[in-house]
């Protein structure tokens, strides 16, 4: 039932995705195959109950057994059973908030506003961004002895390239809203490797105000 959804959106081989252990010593196999579990749930709830599709960005609801749920810091689930549960948080709404697509759209040690801002055109407007040319730089990968810096500062920087900021001027605002959830699906208002905020406030003010914020709801 769910297999070509899964597929269209890219998620069949979530189980697989692996992760830095040192990074993010809360998660585990488990809690991985619970994300698969929650998008399996989700997904069928929109099929089988012949939802609208736009539901699938503006879902108030998700499916979450207790383990998951206090891992989305949700606290009034209880037991291993998954059960519909009710998202007081919108910022947990439609795929956007679920641990699979974060998870998906991110290496196994950070975070990718590139990676999720490509998937967010390709796989829910249609649009998939064009590949990076040949030979360009595209490790952002903090320089032995350098201070860490946000993703967001390092992209800034990468964009001061005019070839590069190209594709990414288009592929970023669609990203870096997605900020504010770390690998593993976490809420976060700090990146702790840059101790600094994940995200600046005027581009919250920025993802609200755009068609993008209006279609699927960009977590800010």
């Amino acid at each position: 039932m769910t297999d070509f959804a899964l597929r269209w959106l890219d998620l069949l081989e979530v189980g697989k995705f692996e992760w830095d252990k040192q990074l993010f010593p809360e998660f585990n196999a488990e809690l991985r195959q619970d994300f698969a579990a929650e998008i399996d749930l989700f997904l069928r709830s929109i099929l089988l109950e012949d939802r609208s599709v736009q539901e699938l960005l503006t879902a108030d609801y998700t499916f979450l057994n207790e383990k998951l749920a206090r891992h989305y810091g949700i606290t009034s689930v209880r037991g291993a059973q998954f059960r519909r549960v009710h998202l007081e948080d919108e910022n947990r709404h439609g795929l956007l908030g679920k641990g699979a697509v974060l998870l998906h759209t991110s290496y196994g040690n950070r975070t990718s506003p590139v990676v999720r801002g490509a998937w967010v055109l390709d796989k829910l407007r249609g649009t998939p961004p064009a590949p990076p040319p040949p030979n360009v730089e595209t490790d952002l990968s903090t320089p032995p002895g350098a201070k860490p810096k946000t993703m967001r500062a390092m992209l800034e920087e990468h964009r001061k390239n005019p070839t590069c900021n190209m594709c990414h001027g288009v592929i970023e605002p669609h990203g870096l809203p997605l900020e504010r959830f770390t690998v593993t699906g976490q809420w976060r208002d700090v990146d702790w490797q840059a101790n600094e905020p994940s995200i600046r406030r005027w581009q919250c003010q920025t993802a609200r105000k755009s068609k993008v914020r209006q279609t699927y709801a960009a977590p800010c």
